[in-house]
């Protein structure tokens, strides 16, 4: 069995096709960037590369590549090296967080020893050298030694002058010694017969014999000749001496051995790039360029006499004799994403920017993604020189007239894409500057209102709050408030067409109701709300997020829990309502709904339950907030990481997309829109196959309907409630008993009591 076939694919395509189609429900699917490639290893047809999130892979007679990742069982999103050892047919993947998987033709073995020792240091793994059943790791604290028979640490060696903790870029082995390439230069140690714990039997011998003094940046063995990196010069030992082996002048980053040739990855700092292929005797065997493909190359192997190159900006390369042969940029998204996401008409765009706690901008210029029909596009400085001067863009809206898009920059103003693409840019005229910093132009919230008016919170300006209209009119909306560093973020429109705006830094909630006209200002009605009694009782003034649910409530993420404003109604009445905090029960005890945690992001599902985003994984609470329903952590689910940025949700398919700290993924909830009928009824799967034991999905309803399942006579098999538009059974009777083959019907009944046949559903068991 070929060892690509270990983890079962959610993805198979090759370049630039589509990426995998929507999971089942209950099931996840990742949104991970594969552009960049920072490590290559092959063996048994099959071509690997890493990327700084996750790994695919290149069946090198097809062509065909598969994407691997924690929601196919990886353990982890983040690597940091990969090696093929084909002497024992495995695959070794060390991530950055030092955890280890180790591959083979039907298990994925987890060695997570260095990841949980508290030892202090860098426990990075730089690079792996296979020796038997062995693996030694050049390590930011020495060399880790594990057994890959047992799966677990054997060893650690302290090779630093004293005994302490010394990087190791890369270790080799001839048939006496090991040779460690170090941070204090080469190092020899015998290959048997002594402690290589104690570092007094590891020997410097870079500044003697002719190697030079200082730090080794790598280490290599070609037919059996140990070739040491040194200052961009590789030198080779003769007996007992060291003599120049190749250089050329280029600063090389990396070289590696396969097939008996030397790779070298080079790179100028006016971004000139190649790849050098050396004979065994340091002889050029051929020069790889190519611009645009090779602009930062990382690592480079050779497969029957072919090169694959990794390359950090241009993904994975394959090169024959004759030059260029295949390019796999798989399509994805630019990069991870962590300011705003919305989807619209089952299109997904997500906003690569961000800002730190205390709103500064990070200059990220990674742009916003859009995900149509599995297809991914991008749109950054690095491929528009119009919009070179837009960075860390942290919101999003979308225009439902015409579709077009309207992105945020926090520094560089509004941008507004419309088809080609061509691009219109709003600064100066029509944006303030943030006050003592005259050259930015900061947007952190849009929102459509139902006039298609697009509010606009331009943080930082002296008016911070500003309107351009429908037809195309601006009106700038004074506060009466004055607010810490004039800070105005997220915008949301309610049901009475009021404007509620997060304003960050401990400013509180506010509520905005501009009243007859957007045009006249001079009847507004605005409401702050603050933690406290009678100040609109948050749970702290440091709002984070907002949302608006089925009811109309206000539903406040803080960073110390969440409020909700169950009368947003009358937010302006005399003696209003203030934000009441939910409980949620616990055995005999009860809380506040997150409180002590900070609630990052909140989306609203077709159920109206609530999705809730924190720093320790996402929440699925009840429509009340009285329940919790899910929690997905990375220890628990294939969720990439636990922290938690933004959710949005794509109300036609139940998909909730997460915005993390290591990328996007999405899980295939249970829960859509519903619609006003019962007219375009779906049962998927149907029939249903044998064996089949996952989730049965009826769509396609209205919201909140009644669904029952009969046999052909009318005899009741199982009654349930849509969660929104959609309702889920697992194909078991009242009693639990799994259902026999034969035809269902699907009868629904809508809030107004009426029932009707909505189609039959078919069960084959075998």
């Amino acid at each position: 069995m070929r060892l690509a076939a270990v983890i079962s694919a959610i993805c198979i395509t090759t370049i630039l096709q589509a990426q995998d189609p929507l999971p089942p429900i209950g099931h996840w699917r990742e949104h991970l960037p594969y552009n960049s490639a920072i490590d290559v290893a092959g063996g048994d047809g099959i071509t690997w590369c890493a990327t700084p999130y996750s790994l695919f892979s290149v069946d090198m007679a097809t062509g065909e590549t598969e994407r691997f990742s924690r929601v196919t069982g990886l353990s982890e999103t983040g690597i940091s090296t990969i090696l093929y050892d084909a002497a024992n047919n495995k695959l070794f993947v060390a991530y950055t967080n030092s955890n280890i998987d180790i591959i083979t033709a039907n298990k994925i073995r987890n060695i997570p020893d260095i990841r949980r020792d508290n030892i202090i240091g860098d426990k990075t793994i730089y690079h792996t050298w296979p020796l038997a059943k062995n693996y030694y790791l050049s390590t930011g604290l020495g060399i880790v030694v594990v057994d890959g028979e047992r799966y677990e640490v054997k060893d650690t060696w302290f090779i630093g002058n004293g005994g302490r903790q010394l990087k190791v870029n890369g270790l080799v082995s001839d048939a006496s010694s090991f040779y460690a390439a170090t941070q204090e230069g080469l190092k020899q140690a015998p290959l048997t017969g002594v402690n290589l714990a104690d570092h007094t039997n590891w020997q410097l011998i870079s500044g003697t014999a002719g190697l030079p003094a200082g730090a080794s940046q790598q280490v290599c063995l070609v037919q059996n000749k140990v070739i040491a990196l040194h200052n961009d010069s590789l030198f080779v030992k003769n007996g007992s001496t060291w003599s120049l082996f190749y250089t050329d002048g280029w600063p090389m980053i990396n070289c590696t051995v396969s097939e008996n040739k030397i790779a070298l990855c080079e790179r100028q700092t006016s971004g000139a790039a190649r790849v050098v292929i050396l004979n065994a005797d340091g002889t050029v065997n051929r020069v790889l360029s190519s611009p645009g493909v090779i602009s930062f190359p990382r690592k480079t192997i050779l497969i029957n006499n072919d090169a694959w190159v990794a390359d950090q900006f241009g993904s994975l390369s394959h090169f024959n004799s004759s030059g260029l042969a295949d390019r796999f940029v798989l399509n994805s998204p630019q990069a991870i994403t962590s300011g705003e996401m919305v989807v619209q008409d089952n299109v997904f765009y997500a906003t690569a920017g961000a800002v730190n706690d205390d709103w500064n901008y990070q200059y990220n210029g990674d742009g916003i993604c859009r995900f149509a029909e599995g297809t991914w596009t991008n749109t950054n400085r690095y491929q528009y020189a119009a919009i070179d001067s837009l960075l860390d863009y942290i919101t999003i809206a979308i225009d439902k007239r015409d579709q077009t898009t309207w992105a945020g920059s926090y520094g560089g103003g509004l941008l507004h894409i419309k088809p080609g693409p061509a691009f219109e840019i709003f600064k100066q005229g029509r944006l303030g500057a943030a006050v003592g910093d005259p050259s930015s132009y900061r947007v952190a919230g849009l929102c459509f209102d139902r006039d298609n008016n697009l509010w606009i919170a331009n943080y930082g300006s002296s008016i911070p709050l500003r309107v351009r209209k429908n037809d195309g009119g601006w009106v700038n909306i004074p506060l009466p408030f004055t607010l810490f560093e004039n800070a105005l973020a997220q915008i949301i429109i309610d049901d009475n067409n009021y404007k509620w705006i997060v304003a960050p830094l401990g400013n509180g909630l506010l509520c905005y109701d501009h009243s007859s006209s957007v045009d006249n200002t001079g009847d507004d009605k605005w409401r702050r709300y603050f933690a406290g009694t009678a100040n609109g009782n948050l749970p702290s003034n440091d709002v984070r997020c907002v949302a608006k649910d089925k009811n109309g409530y206000i539903w406040v993420g803080t960073a110390d829990g969440i409020g909700v404003i169950q009368c947003p109604e009358l937010a302006f009445a005399a003696g209003s309502c203030d934000a009441i905090w939910p409980v949620v029960p616990n055995g005999n005890f009860a809380g506040y709904l997150f409180k002590g945690t900070e609630v990052k992001s909140i989306a609203v599902d077709g159920a109206d339950r609530k999705w809730v985003a924190t720093k320790n994984g996402v929440f699925l609470v009840s429509e009340t907030g009285e329940k919790v329903i899910y929690r997905f952590t990375e220890d628990n689910s294939p969720l990439l990481s636990s922290d938690v940025k933004k959710i949005a949700i794509d109300g036609a398919t139940g998909e909730v997309y997460f915005a993390t700290a290591k990328g996007i993924c999405s899980f295939r909830s249970t829960a859509t829109e519903g619609g006003e009928t019962n007219e375009e009824v779906l049962v998927f799967p149907n029939p249903v196959p044998p064996g089949y034991g996952g989730t049965i999905a009826i769509r396609g309803l209205s919201a909140n309907a009644i669904v029952k399942i009969t046999e052909l006579d009318g005899r009741l098999v199982y009654q349930t409630r849509a969660l929104g538009g959609q309702a889920v059974w697992d194909g078991r009777n009242y009693k639990g008993q799994q259902i026999s083959s034969g035809a269902y019907l699907v009868l629904v009944r809508d809030e107004s009591g009426k029932e009707r046949t909505a189609t039959k559903l078919f069960f084959i068991s075998k």
